[in-house]
Order: structure tokens, then C-alpha cells, then sequence
């Protein structure tokens, strides 16, 4: 039996390279040696405002560009987290053993609480141990993470020791998985990471058009001078991009041209936009073709989900059998 391993991504809008270099590519990498469950998270998603009308065009547009990216339907399960709620019921679970302490120390919960104040609210502070039951629940190998992500993970394996040294070994201790373009940086602020919150000026969706890609990278920060010297993190950010999506003759040729202060950041734009444009075009039809099939999409994340929720409810079952608190299953079952 092929080892199993689950990762997901908020349905906040259109995916963009990051997400792609970051998570999805990892992804695609692993289905043919592991069992994947891909999650479209979408009670992640709540713990900040949003638009109740927009949430199902959201999950529609984040399995979209699931697809369209590569993921084989043949080979992983594709879901939806709020059509498993045993998610919600392993979190509550792994609450019962996770002390505060270690959840207010995980970097992205204490940037978001300094930036909402007062109006942080308990989904926040207790998103980290949703994704902890997000993997145990599948008993997850390996997890595809981010760079930022490493600290969820390590908080995820703390649970799980805490989880199998109270009641019995359950869980294997997920390891992580990082993929090669981990981190890529914003656009228009290279010292932050490529983010939806950011707004669309700062990443490049898969989905972008041409000509809507030229015009965010021939917009992007670089340096004022002509190169040489200290690398800024804009041109830091291009270079590296243009590592990931260019030949290494061309990242070798502008980077020459930077070391040398003959560099023009105009003709290394053009070229790094035509490269992201060959790149990302499979994707792009790929995409346009699914989008015109939404029952088909649909279908995929009913039956997707169905399939995880097995596996899911015999995890919990496992969980409550050695925590004793499977009391009165047996009659409920029969009753049902």
C-alpha cells in the first residue's frame, strides 16, 4: 500500500506561482509514489472576512487551477474540507492535548494577530491545529509545504508525539517536503512573500494572459543602478524567478550582464515574461478547457470528498477507541 500524505490550500482566489512552485509542483511530483489527498480548505479560509456568495466560485476556481496544473484525478483524491467534518472533530481532539503556549509561538499566527489587534478570533489562534488534524487524519508520510510553512509542520509533529505518548501510538510523525521554488517574493514588495492578500500587482496568477503577465513583471521592483554590487531584493526575486522558468544559459547571460553593470532590466523583464508565458501556457489551456465542464469539476470534489471521509471517519474511530470514547457506538450504529 502506497503511503498516504495530504496538503491543501485556502480557496481565497486564483492560485499564482507561488502556490504552483511552492506546494502544487511538490505535489504533482509525489502522486505517482504516494497517495494524495488534496484539500481545497475552505473552513482555513473563514478565520478572516470574506463573501459568503464568492466561497463556492472560490472552491470552483481553486480546483480549476488544481487540474489545470497537473493533478491527476486517477491518482489523488481531490476535496473539499467542509464536506468532511471530521476534520473539525479531530481539531477539537488535538485541542484537548496542545497547550497555548505552543500555538501562539508559530510565526504567521503572531504576524496576523499583530496586524488584527483585538479582532483576532479563536478559529485564528486554533487554525494551526486544524492543519494538524488536516494531516493526522489521513496519517499523513510526507506533507508539501511552503518555506513559511515548516513551523505548522513542526507544530504538527509535536502534537502527534503529545497525541501518541498519552494513548498509544496512532500517528506517524509527518516529514516534510519542500519543494525547490519554496519562496517566491512579491512583485511590488520583495522583502514579503508572493500573496494573494497582497493584491493582484504582486503575483502572477496561472491563470494571467499574456499580456496581463508582461505587464506585471515589466512593473516589478528592481534596482535603481545598473546592476554590480549588493543584489537588491526586487532583482534578487527576478533572478530567482528566472532560475526556476529560464534556461541556465539565460540566467547565466543577464547574470554576466548584472555582475559586469551592463544589465538592462527591460530586456531581462521581456525575456523572464516570454519564459513565464511558455511555462504557464499548458496550464492556462488546460484550465480554460476545464472551466467549461463545472458539473464535471463539481462531480470530481463530491466523489473526492466521499472517498476521504471514509478514511477520515476509521481514523476517528481508531482516535476514540483508544481515548474511550466509542461508549454507546455500537447501539448508535444499529440505530442508524
Amino acid at each position: 500500500m502506497r503511503q498516504r500524505y495530504f496538503s491543501g490550500i485556502q480557496p481565497t482566489g486564483k492560485l499564482h506561482i507561488g502556490n504552483y512552485l511552492g506546494a502544487i509542483k511538490s505535489w504533482i511530483e509525489l502522486q505517482d509514489d504516494y497517495e494524495g489527498i488534496f484539500g481545497i480548505v475552505d473552513y482555513h479560509a473563514i478565520t478572516e472576512p470574506y463573501s459568503p456568495e464568492e466561497m463556492p466560485k472560490r472552491i470552483i476556481d481553486t480546483a480549476l487551477d488544481y487540474l489545470a496544473a497537473g493533478l491527476d484525478p486517477a491518482k489523488s483524491t481531490l476535496m473539499v474540507q467542509s464536506l468532511v467534518p471530521e476534520h473539525t472533530e479531530m481539531a477539537w481532539i488535538l485541542n484537548s492535548i496542545t497547550p497555548v503556549s505552543w500555538v501562539e509561538r508559530v510565526p504567521t499566527y503572531k504576524e496576523k494577530a499583530r496586524k488584527l489587534g483585538v479582532s483576532v478570533n479563536m478559529g485564528l489562534l486554533g487554525y494551526p491545529i486544524l492543519m494538524a488534524a488536516d494531516i493526522v487524519l489521513y496519517k499523513s508520510a510526507v506533507v508539501p509545504v511552503g518555506e513559511d510553512q515548516l513551523p505548522h509542520l513542526e507544530l504538527a509533529r509535536e502534537i502527534v508525539r503529545a497525541f501518541n505518548n498519552r494513548y498509544g501510538h496512532t500517528f506517524p510523525e509527518p516529514q516534510a517536503y519542500v519543494g525547490v521554488g519554496a519562496r517566491i517574493m512579491s512583485l511590488t514588495e520583495p522583502t514579503k512573500k508572493m500573496s494573494k492578500s497582497l493584491g493582484p500587482r504582486n503575483y502572477i496568477a496561472l491563470s494571467d494572459e499574456p499580456a496581463v503577465i508582461r505587464d506585471k513583471i515589466s512593473k516589478a521592483v528592481t534596482d535603481i543602478g545598473p546592476g554590480g554590487g549588493e543584489m537588491s531584493p526586487g532583482t534578487k526575486n527576478l533572478f530567482n524567478l528566472m532560475s526556476l522558468f529560464s534556461t541556465k544559459e539565460t540566467y547565466q547571460h543577464f547574470m554576466r550582464l548584472y555582475n559586469e553593470r551592463k544589465i538592462r532590466y527591460s530586456d531581462m523583464k521581456q525575456k523572464l515574461a516570454d519564459d513565464i508565458i511558455s511555462a504557464l501556457g499548458p496550464i492556462r489551456e488546460r484550465r480554460a478547457a476545464l472551466s467549461l465542464r463545472p458539473e464535471y469539476v463539481k462531480a470530481l470534489l463530491i466523489e473526492g470528498s466521499k472517498d476521504a471521509r471514509k478514511i477520515a471517519k476509521q481514523t476517528l474511530l481508531e482516535v476514540k477507541e483508544k481515548m474511550g470514547l466509542l461508549y454507546f457506538h455500537e447501539q448508535l450504529e444499529e440505530a442508524a
